[in-house]
Parts: structure tokens; sequence; C-alpha cells
């Protein structure tokens, strides 16, 4: 069974940056395509942004440009570099295989972007 902890989240201003951090257990991390997903209050979960080795990284179009994801899978962790943050960044974060999680949902970590 492969569980996912996020952190890194927190309260930042409009404009400002945050990186969250995705500590993997489990031995085969390295095999897996690894994405952030969000959600907003009332909101389905979406996926942000993914990685894998075959065609690198990927964005959804809100945060192209904006956000960064990379891993280390000798560490198994995944990270989030999210930069030129706005409001409507607010979410909790998830970390999960993608582009569909495979596994259960951790209990994310919190971003709150104010205006």
């Amino acid at each position: 069974q492969v569980q996912f902890v996020e952190s890194g989240g927190g309260l930042v201003q409009s404009g400002g940056s945050l990186t969250l951090s995705c500590a993997v257990s489990g031995n085969s991390f390295g095999l897996y395509s690894m994405g952030w997903f969000r959600q907003a209050p009332g909101e389905q979960r979406d996926l942000v942004a993914w990685i894998n080795s075959v065609d690198g990284s990927n964005y959804a179009g809100s945060v192209k440009g904006r956000f960064t994801i990379s891993r280390d899978n000798a560490k198994n962790r995944a990270y989030l570099q999210m930069n030129s943050l706005k409001p409507e960044d607010t979410a909790v974060y998830y970390c999960n295989t993608a582009p569909h999680n495979l596994f259960d949902w951790g209990q994310g970590t919190q971003v709150t972007v104010s205006s």
C-alpha cells in the first residue's frame, strides 16, 4: 500500500510563493507518474500538475507558467513550487499517482491566498 503525506501549505498574500512537499511510502515510487491535485470548497478535486519519465511535466492551463512540479526518486518525494499565487489558488492540495489516483488520498495541505 502506498501512502502520501503532504506538507508545506499555509497562508500567503497574492503574488507570493509556497513550496509543497509530498512524502510517499512504498517501494515503487519511481514507477508511477505523480501528480498534484487540489480541491477548493464546494468544488471537485482537479489535477493541476503531473510528472513522469516519458514526457516530463505537464500542467493545467490555470497554473502553467506559475507552478513547477518536480520529484526526487531517491527520497520518495514530490514537490510543487508555486509562484505568483492568486486567491483562486486557495484549496487543499493533495498528491497521488496521476492522471488517476491509484491509492487512497492523504490528508492534504491547505493553501490559502489572501487578496
